[in-house]
């Protein structure tokens, strides 16, 4: 999570506000009552923590589950007064659901994800485009999300990617996008049933934003490769 928003939700909230971290495993963020995630309470953390100070949540406020099995998440209806999804929802099967879960039981929230221009950059991982273990390109819009499959023709042609080196120049903030939301967002999945609405839409990206940026050389990607959880 940027370190800013981080940040600024700690400051918007009341010392009895009652907070979820969605998919928080990884990197929990340390304000949160409640984290809700398919891996263990034992093992959270693997890559550090959100937020300053002592965790708030506790082994009996961690609820282990998989967020994307349909069954209600196990709240009522805006019963949570703000909740967190961050770097989570490009790695899930069921993004739509998880949104809609998070809409129904928080009256606001914070979301965060990476970028199109972190996810379709070629070789900051490994000699792939972008994060190897992410299912989604994510666009935010105001108070709406939208979610498009992470086709391979994303490997194979280059101009559907930026080139190796391309993400070294974005700043922390160019490499996601986030969502603030109260009451309500809209999320939805964009489906492309055909080449000739696809390949517009990755490849016309890409052009737009290198032109409007400095020419980027053309280099072989690297072959550092990062185990990072996204």
């Amino acid at each position: 999570m940027l370190a800013s928003s981080a940040t600024r939700i700690v400051e918007r909230l009341g010392a009895d506000d009652v907070v979820l971290d969605i998919g928080g495993w990884g990197r929990p963020f340390t304000r949160a009552d409640w984290v809700m995630d398919l891996m263990p309470y034992e093992t959270r953390g693997l890559y550090g923590r959100d937020g300053d100070g002592p965790e708030r949540f506790s082994a009996g406020t961690w609820i282990q589950r998989d967020i994307c099995d349909r069954a209600p998440f196990p709240f009522s209806d805006d019963e949570i007064d703000f909740a967190i999804c961050s770097h989570t929802l490009e790695d899930v099967r069921d993004p739509i659901w998880v949104c809609s879960e998070l809409a129904r039981v928080a009256r606001a929230g914070y979301i965060e994800v990476p970028s199109r221009l972190e996810e379709q950059s070629l070789g900051f991982q490994g000699p792939w485009v972008g994060w190897g273990h992410h299912h989604w390109l994510i666009e935010v819009d105001r108070e709406r999300i939208e979610f498009v499959f992470k086709h391979h023709v994303l490997h194979g042609r280059a101009s559907n990617h930026f080139p190796a080196g391309f993400h070294e120049l974005l700043s922390e903030e160019e490499r996601v996008e986030t969502l603030w939301w109260e009451g309500a967002f809209e999320a939805s999945e964009r489906m492309m049933t055909s080449a000739e609405e696809l390949d517009p839409y990755l490849a016309g990206f890409v052009s737009r934003e290198l032109a409007a940026r400095p020419a980027v050389r053309r280099r072989r990607p690297r072959l550092r490769l990062r185990r990072d959880g996204g």
